[in-house]
């Protein structure tokens, strides 16, 4: 079986950081750490969102459990597909857009237990992010140690859209298979990696950057097993198989639904106004920011999509393994690259968490030799992360 280190991984110099804390803590009791800081700050979040809606006079839990895209999902869960609103002959909202797996899941929630269907989506979503929260320190631990692992966890909790991790929504569903699928990958798991990205690829659209970073990590090892003469694994062979089975299968589905075996998933997302045009919608966009002005979600977006790109060039620069760098590249490239939805970016580049592991490497060294400073820096996030979630979720009214 292939081991983590015939792919490519960071140069590091000298020991690599967390050593010595891998050595002190157990594995399970140092993930249930950085699992609890995710908690705490999810759960920080929520009451704040609920302050805020109880003074607007609104239910935070309906706020979470069903707003906006959490509607059509919900209704695909009780009534399956065939939902289509028509705004006008080049605007078709059609439920097809939507991937079946979080769904899915919500039925069999709503079938095996008491819950309405607002709450097993919740409840979805919920364990999902726990999930995905432990495959992200998991990644983190292996490639740099648990210190960083945990930090990895916390900054993705208090990013400024995480809001959405706590709402019932897609994104901690498709976090969760790319976490632990990517892991596997860096494990040399094929079966798991190729198993899990094509669940992802049944998540959401953008579900496809998995088992992107799949096949680019199998690609990369089949070529050096022929340079070097190796017999190439079977488990190699069927989890690159398998890894865009989800995804494939689901447009494919669609386009014999609709007609068109090929084109007719996106055509459904064109009728959206979504479709993938190389930047040009996002850049009239922000002329339009910059030229006019706009609500205050709109400039957020931009500098949060402005940040992620740099972030991107951050990890580039640091050598990140190619499974991660294929999978936040393929995210990064669909949010800055699709037109339509502009302020939706953030939650399109949520489950981008290998792009946050410069600033967990940082905010680790600062801890070790400033700690009121990483503290400092922890409690500012928390307070944006708190309050701008607030706002998108209660007063913003902007879809998410």
């Amino acid at each position: 079986m292939t081991q983590a280190s015939t792919l490519p991984r960071p140069s590091v110099t000298g020991p690599r950081p967390g050593a010595q804390d891998r050595a002190r803590l157990p594995v399970a009791a140092a993930m249930g750490g950085a699992l609890g800081l995710f908690l705490a700050a999810r759960l920080l979040g929520v009451a704040a969102l609920a302050v805020v809606s109880w003074a607007a006079g609104r239910n935070p839990l309906a706020l979470l459990g069903r707003s906006w895209d959490s509607v059509w999902y919900l209704g695909i869960a009780a009534h399956g597909y065939g939902r289509v609103l028509h705004h006008h002959p080049d605007v078709v909202y059609n439920d097809l857009a939507f991937f079946p797996l979080y769904p899915a899941l919500v039925r069999a929630a709503t079938v095996l237990g008491p819950l309405s269907a607002g709450a097993s989506g919740l409840i979805v979503s919920w364990t999902a992010a726990a999930v995905a929260a432990c495959g992200i320190y998991a990644v983190g631990a292996r490639l740099h140690g648990r210190a960083v692992g945990t930090a990895l966890v916390l900054l993705w909790g208090l990013l400024p859209h995480s809001v959405v991790l706590s709402m019932a929504y897609t994104e901690p569903v498709l976090a969760a298979f790319a976490a632990w699928s990517l892991y596997a990958v860096l494990s040399g798991r094929w079966l798991w990696a190729g198993a899990l990205a094509a669940l992802a690829g049944a998540a959401r659209p953008n579900g496809f950057a998995v088992a992107a970073a799949v096949l680019a990590a199998a690609a990369y090892e089949i070529w050096r097993c022929l340079e070097e003469r190796r017999k190439v694994s079977h488990r190699l062979w069927t989890g690159a198989a398998l890894a865009p089975a989800g995804w494939a299968g689901y447009v494919l589905w669609v386009g014999h639904r609709r007609g068109d075996l090929l084109g007719g998933y996106f055509e459904v997302q064109r009728l959206w106004g979504s479709r993938f045009d190389f930047g040009e919608g996002s850049l009239r966009f922000i002329r339009h920011l910059l030229l006019h002005g706009d609500r205050f979600v709109f400039p957020m977006t931009m500098v949060i999509v402005a940040a992620a790109v740099v972030l991107y060039a951050l990890l580039l620069a640091d050598r990140a393994p190619l499974p991660l760098l294929v999978y936040s590249g393929v995210l990064l490239l669909i949010a800055v690259g699709g037109s339509g939805f502009f302020e939706s970016k953030p939650r399109f580049l949520l489950p981008a968490f290998p792009l946050l592991l410069p600033l967990a490497r940082a905010l680790v060294r600062t801890a070790r030799a400033r700690p009121g400073h990483a503290t400092v820096v922890v409690g500012a996030l928390a307070g944006l992360s708190f309050a701008y979630g607030a706002y998108l979720v209660v007063i913003a009214h902007t879809p998410l």
